[in-house]
C-alpha cells in the first residue's frame, strides 16, 4: 500500500503540472499571447485549487471509504481536463468574440475561472485526501502534511520536465489530455486493487476505472483523440477555411486560406494578409520614412515585412539592402510554404536578406549601420512586443543608424475618438522615444499613428515639397499617396495638435522592467471594449509606492490594537505569514517570467522549464524542512527566520536583474543565462518550500486537526497566490516595475512577520 500511495501523490503532482501548462497554453493562445494573462490563469488556478482543498477536501474526514472517494475525485479531474481544453478552443464562439479580436480582462478572468473550475477545485481536493490517505495508512504524525507536500512537489517537478522536452515537442493538446487521463485510470486502478476492501462502492469504482482505462485506449487506437483535435479547430476558427494549425516553440500560428488570399494568425491576432495587402496602410508606413531620408541605402524591418512592405520599399531605388528580422523561424517557413507571386517577389529579391532572428538580438550583434529601422509591430499589446517600445530598445536602436538615420514606430490613434487611455499610451512612447531621440515627428491618422525619430532634424523640415520632389525623382508611383492627401498628412498643425493632444498624459518612460507601454496598451483596449472598467484603470495607473507604505502602516496599526485588545497569540498569525509567502511565491515566480520575456522575448518555450524549475526549489525546500522537524526544538524562531530570508530575497531579486542586465542582454540565452534564471527560480522555490512545514508544525495543536491544520494552511498559501497573481500580474508588474514589485512583497512580508513576533513580545501567546 505504501509503495501505491507514494505513486498515486506523485502522479497527482505531475498530473497537476501538465494540466496547469496545457491549459495556461491553450487560454494563453485565445488571450492573445498576452502575458498578463498568465498572473490570472494561475491566480484562478491557485484560488480553485483552494476551495478544492478546502471545501471538498475536508470531506475527507467523514468519508467511509477514503480510497473511494480519492478515485471518485481523481476520475473527475482526468475527465474534466479534455473538456477544458475543447472549450478554450471554441471559447470565443461562446463569447460571441470574433477571431482576431483580442478579449478584455474581465472576460479573461471569468472565462478562465469557469474552465479551470472543474479541474483545479478536483485537484486542490486530491491533496487534503492525500494528506488524509498518508495519515491513515502509513503516517500519523503531523509531519505526514509535510510529506504529501513533498511528495506531490517531485511529481510536479517529474511533470515539468516531461512537459518541456517531450509533450509540447511529440503532442497536440489532446493527445496530451488524453493519455494523462488514462495514466491516472491505470494508477487510481492499481490503488484500489492494492486497497483490500471488497464493498460495493470499491467494486463499483474498480469497474469504472477498467472501463475508463478502456475507452481511453480505444480513442487513441481509432483515431478519436486526432479527430477531437481536428473537430475543436473547425469549431475554433468556423467560417474559415484553416490549411494549417501548428504550436511552435515562441506561439501559435494559424493560416487561413480566403479565395485566393491567405491570412497568416499570430496567437490569434491577424500578422499578416497575401498577396492583397493593406495598400494605404503599406504605402504610408514605407513611404514616409524613406521619403523623410535625402538617400536610404540600408534598411531593417522588424517584423511584418513579407506582403507589401518589402514591395514598397524596394520601388526606392537607392535602396541597396533590406534585412527583414522575424523572431519565430515557423512563421518564415509558413509564409514560404503558402507563397504569393508577392511574397516569393520579396524574400527572393537579391537585395532581400531574411532573418530568423529577434529583431533585438540582431541589432545588438550586427555590425551593420541603417538609415531606417521600420518596426511593424504596431502595438506594445504585450512583454513580447513592449520589448520595442522601450528606452533600452530606443537606445540601441540609435547607436544602430547612420547620421540622418530614422527610426519608425506605429501605435494606435484615432482622430475623433480621444481619451485619456490613448493619451497615456501615446505621450508615454512620445516621452520614452525623446530620451534617446531629439527630433520624434508624429503623423496623426485614423487607427494609426506614425512616429518618425530620428538625430537629425531632417524629419521636422520634411514637407509637401519635399515629398513631391522625391517621389518625382525616385520615380515611385502609388496608389493613396497622392497629391490631395499630402496637405493633409504633411501640414504642421497636426504635429501641433499632437502635443497638444498629448500634453496632459502620462509623462512616464516606458522600460523593460516597467512595461507601462504594455498596461496603457491594455487599458486602452478595455476603454472601448468595456468601458465601465476605466475607473479601475485609471486608479490603478495611479498608485506608487507611497500608497503601499501608508496602507501597510495603517493596516498594521488597526490589526495591532486589534490584537492588543483581544490577546491573540503568536499562532494566529500563521496562516498570514503563508497566505503572504503564497504571494511572494508568485511574484517572485511572475518576475522571473516577466523579466525573461521582456529580455528575450519567447516565454512560451521556456516557462515549463522555469516553472519547474521554482517547483524543484519548493520540493528541496519542504523536503529538507520536513527531515528537520525531527530534530528541531525551537519550531518559532526557524519560521522567524525564514520570514526573514524571503524579506532579504524580496530586495535582492531585482537589485540582481538589474545589476546583471547588460550581460543578460548578450547575444543569445547562453548556458550561463539558463544557469541564472533557473538557479534563481530554484532558490526562490526553496524559500517559500521551506516554510510550509514548520509553519504546519507550529499551527498543529493536536493530530485530531491534521485535516483541518492542511486545509487552512494550504488554502492560505493559495488565497495568497491567487492575490499575487491577479495583483502582481495586473498592478504591481506593470505599473512599479520590478523593483516596486518587490518592495510590496517587502512591505506584506514585514506585516506578517510583525504579526508574529509583536504577540510573543507582549506576552499574549508562547510557543509550546
Amino acid at each position: 500500500m505504501r509503495v501505491c500511495l507514494g505513486i498515486a501523490v506523485l502522479t497527482m503532482g505531475f498530473s497537476g503540472l501538465v494540466a496547469q501548462m496545457l491549459l495556461l497554453r491553450e487560454l494563453f493562445i485565445v488571450f492573445s499571447g498576452n502575458e498578463f494573462s498568465i498572473g490570472i490563469i494561475l491566480a484562478n488556478w491557485l484560488i480553485l485549487e483552494a476551495l478544492g482543498c478546502f471545501v471538498l477536501g475536508r470531506r475527507a474526514e467523514t468519508a467511509r471509504n477514503k480510497v473511494v472517494s480519492f478515485a471518485a475525485i481523481t476520475i473527475l479531474f482526468s475527465l474534466s481536463l479534455p473538456a477544458a481544453v475543447y472549450i478554450i478552443r471554441i471559447l470565443k464562439s461562446i463569447l460571441g468574440v470574433s477571431i482576431g479580436e483580442s478579449l478584455c480582462l474581465l472576460p479573461m478572468f471569468y472565462s478562465s475561472l469557469l474552465i479551470l473550475l472543474p479541474v483545479s477545485l478536483s485537484h486542490g481536493a486530491l491533496f487534503t485526501f492525500s494528506c488524509k490517505l498518508y495519515s491513515t495508512y502509513l503516517d500519523h504524525s503531523p509531519a505526514s502534511i509535510g510529506k504529501v507536500y513533498v511528495f506531490e512537489t517531485i511529481g510536479t517537478i517529474l511533470g515539468g520536465v516531461v512537459w518541456t522536452y517531450l509533450l509540447i515537442i511529440y503532442l497536440h493538446a489532446f493527445q496530451m489530455a488524453v493519455g494523462l487521463a488514462l495514466f491516472n485510470f491505470i494508477v487510481l486502478l492499481i490503488l484500489l486493487i492494492h486497497h483490500r476492501v471488497n464493498d460495493l462502492p470499491q467494486k463499483i469504482a474498480t469497474i469504472i476505472s477498467i472501463l475508463l482505462i478502456v475507452f481511453s485506449i480505444h480513442l487513441f487506437s481509432s483515431g478519436g483523440v486526432d479527430k477531437l483535435h481536428r473537430t475543436s479547430i473547425k469549431v475554433q476558427w468556423k467560417d474559415h477555411n484553416v490549411v494549417h494549425y501548428q504550436n511552435s516553440i515562441y506561439g501559435n500560428i494559424c493560416v487561413v486560406k480566403s479565395g485566393e488570399q491567405y491570412i497568416f494568425f499570430y496567437n490569434g491576432i491577424a500578422e499578416l494578409i497575401t498577396p492583397i495587402p493593406d495598400i494605404g496602410f503599406v504605402e504610408k508606413f514605407a513611404h514616409l520614412p524613406l521619403l523623410s531620408h535625402p538617400r536610404p541605402e540600408r534598411v531593417l524591418i522588424i517584423s511584418g515585412g513579407a506582403g507589401g512592405l518589402i514591395a514598397e520599399i524596394l520601388k526606392h531605388g537607392s535602396v541597396e539592402l533590406i534585412e527583414y528580422a522575424e523572431l519565430d523561424p515557423s512563421f518564415l517557413e509558413l509564409i514560404r510554404r503558402y507563397s504569393t507571386p508577392l511574397t516569393e517577389q520579396e524574400l527572393n529579391h537579391p537585395k532581400v536578406k531574411v532573418r530568423p532572428i529577434d529583431g533585438r538580438l540582431l541589432l545588438r550583434t550586427t555590425q551593420q549601420r541603417y538609415d531606417v529601422i521600420l518596426v511593424g509591430i504596431l502595438n506594445p499589446s504585450d512583454l513580447q512586443t513592449n520589448r520595442f517600445f522601450t528606452e533600452e530598445f530606443f537606445a540601441l536602436a540609435k547607436k544602430k543608424m547612420n547620421q540622418n538615420g530614422i527610426l519608425v514606430i506605429g501605435l494606435p490613434g484615432s482622430l475623433s475618438y480621444l481619451n485619456d487611455e490613448l493619451r497615456n499610451l501615446n505621450g508615454s512612447i512620445f516621452r520614452t522615444l525623446k530620451t534617446s531621440f531629439p527630433y520624434v515627428r508624429v503623423f496623426p491618422g485614423e487607427g494609426l499613428n506614425l512616429f518618425l525619430s530620428s538625430s537629425s532634424d531632417e524629419v521636422l523640415r520634411f514637407n509637401q515639397e519635399r515629398l513631391i520632389a522625391r517621389l518625382k525623382e525616385r520615380e515611385i508611383k502609388v496608389n493613396v499617396l497622392v497629391a490631395r492627401h499630402i496637405e493633409k498628412i504633411l501640414h504642421p498643425r497636426w504635429q501641433d495638435w499632437f502635443l497638444d493632444f498629448i500634453a496632459g498624459g502620462s509623462r512616464k518612460i516606458n522600460y523593460d522592467f516597467r512595461p507601462l507601454g504594455v498596461f496603457y496598451s491594455i487599458s486602452h483596449w478595455n476603454s472601448i471594449f468595456a468601458p465601465y472598467l476605466c475607473g479601475l484603470f485609471r486608479f490603478i495607473e495611479k498608485l506608487n509606492l507611497w500608497f503601499f507604505i501608508v496602507a501597510t502602516v495603517l493596516s498594521l496599526g488597526i490589526s495591532f490594537i486589534i490584537g492588543f485588545q483581544k490577546k491573540r497569540s503568536f499562532n494566529s498569525g500563521i496562516p498570514l505569514c503563508i497566505a503572504t509567502t503564497g504571494f511572494a511565491g508568485m511574484i517572485f515566480d511572475l518576475a522571473i517570467i516577466f523579466t525573461f520575456q521582456s529580455i528575450y522575448g519567447h516565454i512560451f518555450s521556456w516557462i515549463g522549464l522555469l516553472v519547474t524549475s521554482f517547483m524543484v526549489g519548493v520540493a528541496a525546500g519542504a523536503m529538507g524542512m520536513t527531515a528537520l522537524l525531527s530534530r528541531v526544538k525551537v519550531y518559532l524562531r526557524i519560521l522567524v527566520n525564514i520570514e526573514l530570508a524571503i524579506i532579504g530575497f524580496s530586495l535582492v531579486l531585482p537589485l540582481i536583474f538589474h545589476i546583471l542586465r547588460p550581460n543578460l542582454v548578450m547575444p543569445g540565452v547562453s548556458i550561463g543565462v539558463v544557469v541564472l534564471f533557473l538557479a534563481i527560480s530554484l532558490i526562490s522555490g526553496f524559500l517559500i518550500g521551506a516554510q510550509f512545514p514548520i509553519a504546519a508544525k507550529v499551527f498543529q495543536k493536536d493530530e485530531k486537526n491534521l485535516t483541518d491544520t492542511a486545509g487552512i494552511l494550504y488554502s492560505s498559501d493559495l488565497v495568497g497566490g491567487w492575490l499575487g497573481g491577479v495583483v502582481g500580474g495586473v498592478v504591481l508588474l506593470p505599473v512599479l516595475g520590478l523593483m516596486g514589485s518587490c518592495v510590496v512583497v517587502f512591505l506584506l512580508k514585514m506585516f506578517s512577520l510583525i504579526h508574529i513576533i509583536a504577540p510573543l513580545g507582549m506576552g499574549f501567546g508562547m510557543p509550546s
